[in-house]
């Protein structure tokens, strides 16, 4: 059976791009008719991505399959480690926990199995697929990791990948970046860089030339294109280094108050160390009145319309930092002042009584006190939970009597309970796609506060619910005598609309004949 052709992109660091414009060759490919698919085989990230069949997968994967248009699976991100503490990672395997290691007990005790795994993984996509578009992790040009590497230059060797180097030219140095990179590959890895791509630029192209010109005579590899920043553009970010970008674009109230007067609704989003799955705000942000903040420290609190408690990695050492902060004092006069709160999954964790670890699953802290804004506990187990759910949702957050389908996933380890006795509602009830299929069980999920005010749920992608999200928006809006919103464009229909602007953006800048003879050709030596 003949197997698929390679394309991979490879940095001169982390967040340059990558993800982003591996997703923009895969909608591209896609639109000239190829059966593409995408590949990672090691991805670093708290941010998940649950697959149809129940598995968990790095976000940018899951995107990237959606911008294929095509089911994701674990073949197109075999290995995912989650940053549980310093220096240490949860390792999944093919969509499940193998277990927690250290840095150093990975790298020589595991990498040697993942190898084979990761080839194994490859070799069912490109059976299966026209193309797959690999994205590597970092640089190449770790000295100190490339004898053992199963994501960057071994890989595209086992691929037969011709690669595209990528440099962001925004955070300065790029030609030092690029052919710094180049001196410390070997020849063979260096023959298999076919082009350089230039990432984030602002400004005139024309006074790029020179360097260009420059750049190509000094290292013989042809520059396939300048790719310009794209803003506002609407899709999922990798992990959380893009933040500190997020971040510094808000400001704090004081620095953005004359700057954006029509962003009505403030919403503050509470980011820890461990933050994990913050795409659950990314409906928020892309509604046309809603500003959304990432908080860190008590003096970015501001007044906030409501605030949004994230997932979490590890619960109890993210709570700590909370109080350390001082952000949980803010938060708790907060909502005794009636403010609204939301917390899903680790956040929502976060807002009960107590968090409960005998076993040490997820930190050394046994036991923990909780903001206590629920009347619930929770007990972590080594069982993890990861499925795709539906259902409907309805209380008081969301309008009262109104019901709202609901779509999601779920992916959590620990057990939450209702303290018994108490009266809160529960505002969702879920199944899973597979149980839905065969007309399973429903189940609740979740709970509230009696005036609504303060709730919480496991649901990941809560808010990509058209109605429900709108629903709990004019419910803030009401609050402030403003009127409701207006219905925006689907969600979904958002995000598909954003594949195609990112590829016809990226269509335009690169070369893209030269890109297809690339894959063409093959990796191999020039």
């Amino acid at each position: 059976m003949p197997q698929a052709a390679t394309i991979m992109l490879q940095g001169t660091s982390s967040d340059v791009g990558k993800s982003v414009l591996a997703a923009a060759l895969c909608r591209i490919l896609k639109q000239d008719g190829y059966r593409v698919a995408p590949f990672k085989s090691q991805n670093m990230s708290n941010n998940a991505y649950v697959t149809p069949d129940g598995k968990e997968i790095g976000r940018a994967q899951g995107m990237q399959a959606d911008s294929c248009g095509i089911p994701a699976t674990t073949d197109m991100n075999p290995i995912l480690l989650k940053p549980t503490r310093e220096m240490t990672s949860q390792v999944v395997v093919h969509g499940k926990p193998y277990r927690d290691l250290d840095a150093r007990a990975y790298r020589e005790q595991y990498l040697p199995i993942a190898a084979v795994l990761v080839q194994e993984a490859l070799a069912r996509l490109r059976s299966a697929y026209d193309v797959i578009v690999i994205e590597g992790a970092g640089s190449p040009a770790e000295i100190n990791l490339k004898d053992r590497d199963i994501v960057n230059m071994r890989l595209a060797s086992w691929a037969d990948a011709p690669v595209l180097l990528v440099a962001d030219i925004d955070r300065g140095g790029v030609f030092a970046a690029i052919v710094g990179t180049l001196e410390l590959l070997e020849p063979e890895e260096r023959a298999r860089v076919k082009g350089i791509v230039i990432n984030k630029f602002r400004g005139d192209v024309s006074l790029l030339r020179p360097g260009l010109d420059w750049l190509e005579a000094r290292t013989g590899i042809p520059v396939v294109g300048v790719v310009p920043f794209l803003p506002d553009l609407g899709l999922e970010d990798e992990d959380s280094a893009s933040l500190d970008a997020k971040r510094r674009a808000s400001g704090t109230p004081s620095e953005t108050s004359g700057k954006a007067t029509h962003r009505r609704l403030d919403i503050a989003v509470l980011r820890y160390p461990r933050i994990a799955n913050f795409t659950d705000a990314d409906p928020l942000a892309a509604e046309p009145d809603v500003r959304l903040r990432y908080v860190t420290s008590a003096s970015e609190w501001g007044e906030p319309d409501a605030v949004l408690l994230p997932g979490s990695k590890n619960t109890a050492e993210d709570l700590a930092f909370l109080r350390e902060t001082g952000l949980e004092a803010r938060l708790l006069s907060y909502a005794e002042r009636g403010g609204s709160v939301v917390g899903i999954c680790g956040g929502y964790q976060m807002l009960g009584r107590r968090l409960l670890d005998p076993d040490a699953v997820e930190s050394p802290r046994r036991e923990t006190a909780g903001l206590g804004l629920l009347p619930t506990e929770t007990t972590f187990t080594a069982d993890k939970y990861t499925e795709r759910v539906i259902g409907s949702a309805s209380g008081r957050p969301f309008g009262g009597e109104d019901v709202w389908p609901v779509a999601g996933y779920v992916i959590h380890m620990g057990r939450t309970t209702i303290a018994t006795g108490e009266a809160a509602a529960r505002p969702l009830q879920l199944r899973s796609e597979r149980e839905a299929a065969t007309e399973g069980q429903m189940r609740l999920d979740g709970a509230e506060t009696a005036n609504g005010r303060v709730w919480g749920t496991y649901v990941h992608d809560i808010f990509r619910n058209d109605g429900l999200r709108r629903a709990w928006l004019d419910g803030l809006r009401a609050r402030k005598g403003l009127p409701p919103g207006d219905a925006a464009t689907a969600y979904t229909e958002q995000r598909e609309q954003a594949f195609d602007r990112l590829a016809d953006h990226v269509r335009r800048h690169l070369d893209m004949a030269l890109l297809e003879h690339f894959i063409r050709q093959g990796g191999g030596t020039r």
